[in-house]
C-alpha cells in the first residue's frame, strides 16, 4: 500500500546536519539523511555492500603497485534538487574537505579520504575516476553520504553551512520543515526523485525522552521504537495491540570511553587500573538482564561477536581484579586514605556523565561507582541534556568517563580509525579518549591497505591487541538490536547489518 505518515522518535534533536561534521556524525543525523542524501553503497543483511543504482551503475577497481583506481560509473538521470548532476564536482570538493589537509575543516574522520591522490573524469560526464596513493580495501565506503559540491566549497559553508536544515537534497525524500520549537523534521515525498516513487507520503522525525518512547508507542503516537537496553520498555511495547518487537544481531557495541587527556586518567595505570575495578559482567548482566539475549561480555574494539573475524584480545584486562587495580593505584600515588584514595592533598575522583532521559546510563553509572568505590576511586555521576551531551562534554572532553553505544557498518575498520587514530592538536576527529599511538595507527592502516580478508582479519586483531593495553575504551557487549514496530510496517526494524531502502518503507495497510 502506497501513502501514509511514518513516525519516528528521534533521541535528540541534531545541531549539524552535515554528517561528516564532528559534530554531525550520529545516529540521528543518519536517520534522517539516508532518505534524502546519495548513498552510492548500501550493505545487505551479510554486511556486503553493493552499488545503489538509482545513483551508481557502477563501481570497478583497478589496482596496480602504486595503489588503485575505482573508476564510477553514475546513473545519468542523478541530480540534486537544484537540477545539477551529480558527478565529478561533488567527488571532488567532498574529497579535498575531508582529506584532513585543510584543517578548518572540521572533520569526523579522514580515513580513505586521505588517501585520495587525484579525482578525474572519465569517459563521459558520468564517469569519475578516483585515484588512491595506495590499496585502500574498504573504498566502498567512501562517499557514502555523498553532499553536494556547494556544501564542502568553503570550510565556512562546511562547518556551518547545514546547522539550519538540509538546503539541498537528492533522494527519495526532501526536507519540508524543520521546527526547533517542537524539535521535529518532516520529509515528504520528492516528486522530482528519479527511481521508484517512495511507497510513504511523509516521514516525520520528533524528538523525545527515550524513557517517554514506550508510552508513545502504546498509545499510538510513534510506529516504531528503539527499545535499546530497557527491559521494562520491552514488556510494555511486547504488549502493544498491532505491535511486535524485531530482534537482530548488528554492529553496535556498548562502550566505557575514558578521557585519557584528563588530570587522572592521563595516567596509563590509572586507566588499567579502573578496567580491572569494573566487572563487565556485572554490568551486561543488569543491562541486558530481562531482554532474552545471552549476557556475553565484547573483547574486541573491531569485530561484534557474531562477526567474522572476531577475536577476544582483552587478555588480562578483561577480567575483574580489584586486587591488581589496587596494586596499580599504589603505583601511581594514589594512596588509600579512608574512604578513597588521594594524592598530593586530591581525592581520586571521576566525572561519570550520562545523558538525561536514558535510565540505563545512569544505572551504569551508579554500578560503576559501586564497583570503583571498592578499589577507593569516588565516581560522580553528572547528568546532563542529552542534546548537550557531545557537543558540551564529549567532544571538548569535558568528561572522565562516557557511556554510549557506537553504530557499527558493514566495514570493521575505516569507521574505527578516526576513533583510535592519534589526534592532531585539537583535531581529534571522534577519538573521544584523545590517546594512541604510531604502532596503532601504522596497524590500521596495514589493514585497511590490505585486501585478503584472512590477513586483514589478523592484522586488525593484532591492533586491537595495542587498544586493549592502552585502556583507553572499554567495550562492553555487542548490543542487541531489539525495535517495537506496528505489525503493517513493512521493511524497516531491527535490520541487522542491512542499510534499509527509505523508498521501500511503507505499510502494508492503513
Amino acid at each position: 500500500m502506497n501513502g501514509g505518515t511514518l513516525r519516528w522518535p528521534l533521541p535528540e534533536f541534531p545541531s549539524q546536519w552535515n554528517f561528516n561534521h564532528v559534530n554531525g556524525a550520529k545516529g540521528a543525523v543518519a536517520r534522517v539523511i539516508q532518505g534524502v542524501l546519495p548513498y552510492l553503497m548500501r550493505a545487505d543483511e551479510k554486511a556486503v555492500p553493493h552499488p545503489v543504482p538509482e545513483y551508481l551503475e557502477s563501481a570497478t577497481v583497478k589496482r596496480s603497485e602504486h595503489g588503485q583506481t575505482v573508476t564510477y560509473r553514475l546513473n545519468p538521470r542523478a541530480k540534486w534538487s537544484d537540477g545539477r548532476p551529480i558527478g565529478y564536482a561533488d567527488f571532488v570538493a567532498q574529497a579535498h574537505a575531508l582529506s584532513g589537509r585543510d584543517t578548518r575543516y572540521e572533520v569526523s574522520t579522514v580515513t580513505g579520504y586521505r588517501q585520495i591522490k587525484r579525482i578525474e573524469r572519465g569517459a563521459t560526464d558520468h564517469v569519475v575516476e578516483v585515484t588512491f596513493d595506495q590499496t585502500y580495501a574498504e573504498w566502498r565506503s567512501l562517499f557514502s553520504p555523498l553532499y553536494p559540491a556547494a556544501a564542502y566549497s568553503s570550510p565556512r559553508t562546511f562547518n556551518t553551512g547545514w546547522m539550519s536544515g538540509l538546503p539541498v537534497t537528492a533522494g527519495p525524500f526532501k526536507q519540508q520543515r524543520i521546527d526547533r520549537t517542537a524539535k521535529t523534521v518532516t520529509l515528504v515525498r520528492d516528486p522530482g526523485w528519479w527511481g521508484a516513487p517512495a511507497k510513504l507520503d511523509r516521514i516525520v522525525f520528533r524528538v523525545m525522552d527515550t524513557s517517554a518512547m514506550p508510552g508513545a508507542f502504546a498509545n499510538h503516537e510513534i510506529d516504531l521504537m528503539d527499545v535499546g537496553l530497557d527491559a521494562g520498555a520491552l514488556q510494555r511495547v511486547g504488549r502493544v495491540r498491532g505491535g511486535v518487537v524485531q530482534r537482530a544481531g548488528g554492529p553496535d557495541w556498548r562502550n566505557f570511553t575514558f578521557n585519557a587527556a584528563g588530570p587522572v586518567l592521563s595516567d596509563p595505570r590509572v586507566r588499567q587500573a579502573v578496567v580491572f575495578g569494573i566487572d563487565r559482567r556485572v554490568i551486561a548482566r543488569a543491562d541486558l538482564s530481562g531482554l532474552g539475549v545471552p549476557v556475553r561480555t565484547l573483547g574486541n574494539h573491531f569485530y561484534v561477536n557474531t562477526q567474522d573475524g572476531y577475536r577476544d584480545n582483552s587478555g588480562s584486562l578483561g577480567a575483574y581484579d580489584p586486587a591488581r587495580a589496587g596494586r596499580l593505584l599504589d603505583e601511581a600515588g594514589w594512596k588509600a586514605h579512608g574512604r578513597y584514595r588521594t594524592k598530593a592533598g586530591r581525592t581520586l575522583s571521576l566525572r561519570f556523565v550520562v545523558p538525561s532521559g536514558v535510565p540505563i546510563g545512569k544505572r551504569e553509572g551508579e554500578l560503576t561507582r559501586a564497583l570503583l568505590e571498592r578499589i577507593g576511586v569516588r565516581v560522580d555521576i553528572q547528568v546532563v541534556p542529552a542534546d548537550d551531551v557531545f557537543e558540551r562534554y564529549v567532544t571538548p572532553g569535558n568528561f572522565d568517563i562516557v557511556p554510549f553505544s557506537w553504530l557499527g557498518t558493514a566495514f570493521p575498520v575505516s569507521p574505527m580509525k578516526a576513533v583510535f587514530a592519534r589526534p592532531h592538536g585539537h583535531r581529534v576527529q571522534q577519538n573521544y579518549s584523545r590517546i594512541g599511538s604510531a604502532a596503532i595507527d601504522a596497524g590500521m592502516d596495514r589493514a585497511i591497505a590490505e585486501v585478503d580478508p584472512v590477513r586483514v582479519h589478523s592484522l586488525v586483531n593484532r591492533t586491537d591487541r595495542l587498544i586493549w593495553r592502552q585502556a583507553s575504551v572499554l567495550p562492553l557487549y555487542q548490543r542487541p538490536q531489539l525495535v517495537a514496530v506496528r505489525a503493517d510496517l513493512a521493511n524497516l526494524g531491527a535490520c541487522g547489518f542491512l542499510e534499509p531502502s527509505y523508498q521501500d518503507i511503507g505499510f502494508t495497510k492503513r
